[in-house]
């Protein structure tokens, strides 16, 4: 299962492991999900997680990113249609159509509008884990 995951949620769930986004980091770290990124998402994910006010231990993050450059599809994507409120939110949503994903997860969904979807899921992380384990329910039974 492949999944866009918005700098928020990766954020959060690396300050707090407990909750939905702290069940998606473990999901995508043990290789259950696959995370769709591009090199501007990295670059974004490194910028933020360097930021002082997290706390974040320098060489674990060289290390997150260097596993997320590995384990991850990587994916060029086009440019979208439409701009979004925030521009910033863009990427996410263009490695989101070009990598046909599940689900884009994000703590913003109101940052992508229906219209500029272009078909793609968008949740926050607490939906995407009920759909997951409704998912996961449905496939062992």
């Amino acid at each position: 299962m492949r999944i866009v995951l918005d700098t928020n949620v990766l954020v959060s769930g690396l300050l707090s492991p407990f909750g939905p986004p702290g069940e998606i980091v473990r999901l995508i770290s043990s290789g259950s999900l696959t995370l769709c990124l591009d090199a501007r998402i990295l670059s974004e994910y490194g910028e933020v997680l360097a930021r002082p006010r997290f706390g974040f231990d320098q060489d674990a993050v060289a290390a997150l990113l260097d596993y997320l450059s590995v384990a991850s599809d990587t994916m060029a994507a086009e440019p979208l249609p439409v701009r979004l409120p925030d521009r910033d939110d863009e990427p996410f949503l263009e490695v989101a159509i070009a990598c046909g994903v599940d689900r884009l997860v994000t703590g913003n969904v109101a940052h992508f509008p229906v219209a500029a979807r272009a078909g793609v899921e968008v949740v926050s992380p607490a939906q995407f884990m009920d759909w997951y384990r409704s998912r996961s329910a449905t496939r062992e039974t």
